[in-house]
This record gives C-alpha cells, structure tokens and sequence, in this order.
C-alpha cells in the first residue's frame, strides 16, 4: 500500500523526531499507553458494557473518575472536548434561551448555540468594551451583564485560555450563585489544573460544570474527554444529552485510556506535575533572562507562552527556529509561542528547548504585532438562524453590510472578529484582509 497520503504524512512527521510541545498530552512516550490498545478496539458487547447507557464497566470507570474530580459525576466522552461542550449547553438550556459568554470561546459552542436556538450576551471586560476583548472578564463584568439580562440561563466561560490565562472562577461563580444561574467553563486546556502544586481547577473553584480536554495534556488519545458537573439537577439527564450529540460507535480505546490516566493521576499525577512546574519555572527563568516574558494575570503554571516580540522577535520566526532545533510548538502568531508541556516530555525535550531559546537573538520590542480588534458588530440574526440559512461565499469588499453566516477567527484560538449573524462592517473587512482573509460566506 503506497497511495496513502495522510498515513504517509504521519510516518514522515514521526522521523522528524521533534520533541513534542503541542497535543497529545502523552507525547506518543513510551509507557504512556499500553502498547496493546489497539488489540483492545471492541465495540458495546455484554462485558464491555455501553457508553450512553453506561452501568458496568463504564459506568464503575466513570464514578472513580468524579471521585479523583470530586464531582457529582463524571462522563466519558471519546467525541473530544466538543462533546462534553454541547452536552453542557444542552443541560443549562435544553430549549434554547439566553446564556451569557465571553468572547473567547471555542467555534463548536457557536455551533452548538446554533443546534439548540440559544441567544448569546456577550460579557464584555471593561474598560475595552467595545474595541474588540483584549482582556479577560472579571466578576464586575458579569455581575453588570445580569443586571441587564436577568433572564440568562447561564454563564459561560473559557477558563484556561489557549495562552494559559486563568478566569476569577471563584469570584464569577460566587455572582452566580447569588442570582441563582450555573457557571459552565470550557476548561478544555486545564484537566490537569487539579493536580499542581495549587489546585486551580475551576470545578474545586466552584463551577457547576466543567468540559475538559483530557488528551490536551494527559496521557490520553486523542479525543478523550471528561464532562464534570458539580451542578445536582444536571445529573439526571446528563447521560441523554451526551447521546443526544455523541457517536453510537465510541472508541474503546480512547476511553480505556481514560480510565488509565485516572489510574495514573491517583498514582502519580501530582509528582509529576509538581515536578513539571519546577521544569517550566526554570525555562521561564532563562526565557525572561532574554528578554521573553510570559503573558500577564494568573496564568496555569506548566503553559509556556513565550512572549517573543517583547524581545523583538515574532513569534512565527521562534517557531521556525525552534523546529530547526529539534523542537515542535503548539502554535505560534505575530506576538508569541505557544508550547504544552507534560510530565512525559522528556529531559531530552526541555535541553533542546532550553538550547533553542539560548539561540534566539533579542533586540527591541516590536510595538505592533496585531491591529486593534474592531469594535463588537451588531447582531441582526441568532446564530441558528444565520448558519441554518441558504448562503453564499463573497469577496469582502461585497460581503460588507451582509450578515455573516460563519465565524471568522483568524487568530485562532482566540476572539471570533464576527460571528454568524452579525453584520460584517468595513472595519471587519480591514481587520479580516491584514490576516490574508479575502471571502467569508454571508446570509443570502
């Protein structure tokens, strides 16, 4: 068999030999999975019992997992992170309604806002509010948006961002609880929060549920997840909302691996990760000796977001230099580097890593590395509406003064510049072309 591009493509990234800093969090080590699991790719049998109607094995594999969370349960998800997300949103307004959100949030939430007819507010940090969100809501900023929507069902939040940056998740979800509405976190990027040195879990910090992202940085293949609710009265119905969105053909293996890394957590999982943030402050220690910081606010720990253009150096031109150092980052943009590690990373990895950033060369700040994002556009038509219509796709200069019918996120993954049904303004035409952006579909 030779006419196989992606498993060709795959072969020929595995003899690069990079040290992996992006997603799986096993970094294909060894003895971070069995190598057998492929053996073990069964399917729902008497003794292997049934994801969505889960009361044997799978069922006993979930319930040891919401003890090691502490949650009024835990659900397996082998449909990624995104399952546990529109499960989620399911549970807090299964009939639609109004959920406030902040900006950043990950383009399956539109698109389950779209599924389930839910009206998005947006809970705009001050004082930006309105030139795009380039800060981080605080409990101030969603006490104000209740006031003025006291009929929200819900609020949402992403909490780790993708740059690290941690959410106030015990003051945001003390406002919730006096109004009386859960706080649901897209914690995709923060399973691992509950094992550092400091528990920084936003399910411990009080939220009422949490989607997490177990194979971000876990040993964990890829698309295993874990959906936990602290929240009593989203028990009941959770496994039907899982069903409701999820495959009836989950992968075994994926949630074998999922029981496993509970295994390990409870084994090892805080050794190992309070021997990480020791690895990572150092790295920090000579990234800032050169002149990198790292983003600002309360970050995770064991993130490494390398702040190159403060040291005059773009983040897209470290990447390259890392690779040629043997080194594989998660993702890089005008400003900065992005790399997870995890305990499998090797010492081998930090020297290589360690050695790339002796190598960059520092000299003055670039002042500029993104325009400002535009101002917050109307919003003419809910997200179902707009991505459930007939579209078309238009150059941007024609496109202008139309209803998106797609988000447009070009510095993933971060803040959506327009989201379906919002008006596409000249302003967003600018922003959207400075990122080689030149169509986007609109309602016809």
């Amino acid at each position: 068999m030779t006419d196989t591009p992606l498993y060709t493509a795959l072969l020929e990234h595995r003899q690069k030999s990079r040290a992996s800093f992006h997603t799986p969090g096993h970094k294909n080590a060894p003895g971070a999975l069995p190598p057998d699991l492929l053996s073990l790719d069964f399917t729902e049998l008497p003794d292997t019992d049934s994801l969505f109607e889960a009361e044997g094995a799978i069922l006993a594999a979930e319930q040891r997992a919401a003890r090691l969370f502490g949650a009024k349960r835990t659900l397996f998800s082998a449909g990624g992170c995104t399952l546990c997300l529109q499960a989620m949103l399911y549970l807090a307004a299964p009939c639609g309604g109004t959920i406030l959100f902040d900006r950043v949030l990950h383009r399956s939430v539109v698109h389950t806002m779209a599924l389930l007819d839910i009206t998005p507010v947006w809970i705009l940090p001050q004082p930006t509010a309105g030139r795009g969100l380039p800060g981080r809501v605080d409990s101030r900023d969603v006490l104000s948006a209740l006031r003025e929507h006291p009929d929200a069902k819900a609020v949402f939040l992403t909490s780790p961002d993708y740059y690290g940056v941690l959410a106030d998740i015990p003051a945001i979800s003390a406002v919730c609880r006096k109004a009386g509405i859960p706080l649901l976190v897209d914690n995709a990027h923060g399973t691992h929060l509950a094992f550092l040195k400091k528990n920084f879990h936003p399910l411990f910090l009080g939220a009422s549920a949490t989607a997490c992202s177990a194979h971000k940085t876990l040993p964990v293949l890829t698309g295993g997840a874990w959906l936990n609710l602290a929240e009593p009265s989203f028990v009941p119905d959770a496994k039907r909302a899982m069903a409701l969105f999820g495959s009836t053909s989950p992968s075994y293996p994926v949630m074998a691996s999922l029981d496993l890394a509970r295994a390990w957590l409870e084994e090892n999982g805080r050794a190992a990760f309070s021997a990480l943030e020791d690895r990572i402050a150092a790295v920090r220690e000579l990234a800032a000796w050169q002149g990198i910081p790292a983003p600002e606010g309360d970050c995770d720990p064991v993130r490494l977001t390398l702040r190159t253009a403060e040291a005059g150096i773009p983040g897209t031109d470290t990447a390259e230099l890392l690779r040629e150092h043997g080194v594989e980052p998660e993702y890089a943009d005008a400003a900065q580097v992005v790399l997870i590690a995890t305990p499998f990373n090797s010492e081998s990895d930090f020297q290589r890593l360690e050695a790339a950033i002796r190598a960059l060369r520092p000299g003055k700040a670039i002042a500029e590395t993104a325009p400002a994002l535009p101002a917050l556009p109307p919003m003419l038509l809910t997200p179902r509406q707009a991505l459930l219509s007939p579209a078309e796709e238009l150059p941007l200069a024609s496109a202008v003064g139309r209803i998106a019918a797609e988000t447009a996120c070009p510095c993933p993954p971060g803040v959506p510049v327009v989201m379906p049904g919002e008006k596409i303004t000249d302003e967003i035409a600018d922003f959207l072309r400075g990122y080689g952006i030149f169509s986007l579909k609109v309602v016809k």
